[in-house]
């Protein structure tokens, strides 16, 4: 069962009943980004205004997502394929660019089915088929994308049981359990000469950053977020290398990591009082 307005059910209805009618619809996907933004297309070949929000055609093409209906509470997870021109841009940085750079890791994903009366008429109404979350971008190519997406239901699939004993804290950090504001211990810098995919100079750069997070916001890795393997003065290693090398200037935000530790928590961001870890278990012992 899907909701549906009066207004649709009325219109569907007449549609049952004049059997020489014809049902005019067009399949609408919304993806909503992590930094706010909201992208919005469809595969009909004239753009479609619904709910406020204007789905742009002759754009990114959207293939999948069908609808399940079943009992229990198993993830429904599908495949995607987004196929997308040079000139389709994503803040400028071209759309399949932009996906393997991670702009869409972690997206949210909305299928809907709007009907119309005719092409030029405002939908009656819409029906949401799926909706979910990117879960992982499977491989990026010259003109399409397959990408896996899983059913909100991904969100009840946590570990058991909650609460672990172990000497490090089991808080990510920055999440609502450890209670620090990421944007506090962010810093703002630009690539330095000398710069590889897998090392960023920096003059800024400070053992604090180890084990941080680095997001690029100009260049062509905008958008793009790499984790800081570890931290130097005037460098830093990156764990994975970068899709493409940085150029000198390319702006980042650096945000400062942490181990985990007891000490780093107290000494480096003052938050003992979160500090979800147990330093004083008795360490493993082995019987003779």
């Amino acid at each position: 069962m899907r909701d549906a307005s009066p207004a649709l059910v009325a219109h569907l209805n007449a549609l049952r009943a004049d059997r020489d009618a014809q049902a005019v619809a067009a399949d609408c996907f919304t993806f909503g980004l992590r930094t706010g933004l909201t992208l919005a297309y469809t595969n009909a070949d004239v753009p479609i205004t619904l709910n406020g929000v204007t789905f742009a055609a002759d754009s990114v093409l959207v293939d999948g997502l069908r609808f399940r209906c079943e009992a229990g509470l198993s993830v429904d997870q599908q495949q995607i394929r987004i196929a997308a021109r040079a000139s389709d841009t994503i803040g400028g940085v071209p759309f399949l660019q932009a996906i393997r750079n991670g702009l869409l890791d972690g997206a949210s994903v909305k299928r809907e089915r709007a009907f119309l009366t005719s092409w030029s008429d405002p939908p009656v109404g819409s029906v949401v088929l799926f909706k979910g979350r990117v879960g992982s971008i499977d491989s990026v190519g010259r003109a399409s994308a397959q990408i896996t997406v899983n059913s909100d239901l991904i969100l009840l699939d946590v570990d058991m049981p909650r609460n672990l004993y172990a000497p490090s804290c089991q808080h990510v950090l920055y999440d609502s359990g450890c209670s620090l504001v990421k944007n506090v211990f962010g810093s703002t810098g630009a690539v330095e000469a000398g710069s590889t995919s897998l090392i960023v100079k920096w003059s800024g750069a400070a053992s604090r950053y180890a084990q941080g997070t680095l997001t690029f916001t100009s260049g062509a890795n905008t958008g793009a977020t790499a984790n800081i393997k570890g931290a130097a003065s005037g460098s830093l290693a990156l764990a994975y290398p970068l899709a493409s090398a940085p150029a000198v200037g390319d702006s980042f935000v650096v945000y400062q990591g942490c181990d985990h530790t007891r000490a780093t928590c107290q000494s480096r961001f003052n938050n003992l009082a979160n500090f979800r870890g147990f330093p004083f278990v008795p360490s493993p012992t082995t019987a003779l």
